[in-house]
């Protein structure tokens, strides 16, 4: 039997909120000696949970690591929830070894897709509980995690994950750096070009640099960032300040355009 040594636990829950401890808490009550490490991310955002899932699993992964997401907006019906069903626990295996158990909604998958090669439903419970992923999916979590294929159901296919959107905000950190969901192998301008970045009904000049500290004091960069392994993503850096006051405190999930001035 495998043992699970390390749980990235990403939900929704807020920031603080004792939910992130009531989970982290039923995962220790299971695992045993575990280290888990809690990323919060903005209410149902499915973009910001796939972009750290990718992150985590694909960037520094480590031996007896699980990756366990829980942002579950339950969009996929608009009807009347019964027992507060919502979209269901599934497992993905990648190319590099590392786990992701997690559930199927929105662009939670989408990240990782390229580098799948197992996808599962999970055998758990997906209705009965408004907090499954305290009261049922922890259970499968760790099961998964120590090698248990009894959780592991009926092969789904990954091209029923939807790909990764262009263009679109992926995460605001500390600083007010805006990361994107845009690669840096999708961006063809050259050095120094200056461009014109839309989002949040602002306009502002920025320049295509090869690294955010590219600019001059003041400055807005479009530049490759510090996440997504080899291939970057990209960031607006507004260097001293804050891109994300600039941009009126932009959204997490939200479009902008960007062209050639």
């Amino acid at each position: 039997m495998k043992t699970v040594q390390t749980i990235h636990l990403i939900a929704d829950y807020g920031v603080g909120d004792p939910a992130f401890s009531e989970v982290m808490q039923k995962l220790t009550l299971l695992g045993g000696d575990i280290r888990i490490f809690p990323t919060s991310v903005p209410a149902f955002s499915t973009i910001a949970t796939g972009y750290w899932t990718s992150q985590f699993a694909l960037v520094n992964p480590i031996a007896g690591m699980v990756i366990y997401t829980n942002t579950a907006p339950r969009k996929d019906k608009k009807e009347v929830r019964v027992q507060n069903e919502g979209e269901g626990l599934v497992y993905a295996k990648l190319t590099n070894g590392s786990v992701i158990v997690g559930v199927n909604a929105g662009y939670c998958f989408s990240f990782i897709k390229p580098f799948i090669a197992e996808f599962r439903k999970v055998n758990v419970a997906n209705k009965g509980s408004q907090f499954r992923s305290r009261d049922f999916y922890p259970e499968a979590v760790i099961g998964i995690g120590k090698g248990d294929t009894t959780f592991l159901g009926e092969v789904l296919d990954t091209s029923l994950i939807p790909d990764v959107p262009a263009n679109r905000i992926a995460w605001i950190d500390g600083y007010g750096n805006i990361k994107t969901t845009t690669r840096s192998s999708t961006v063809h301008f050259p050095p120094g070009q200056p461009v014109l970045v839309s989002l949040n009904g602002i306009k502002r000049t920025a320049f295509f640099t090869g690294g955010t500290f590219s600019v001059r004091e003041g400055e807005l960069a479009f530049a490759p960032g510090s996440t997504g392994g080899e291939d970057k993503f990209m960031e607006l850096f507004l260097r001293g300040l804050s891109a994300s006051k600039e941009f009126g405190k932009p959204s997490v999930e939200m479009e902008f355009t960007i062209e050639k001035e």
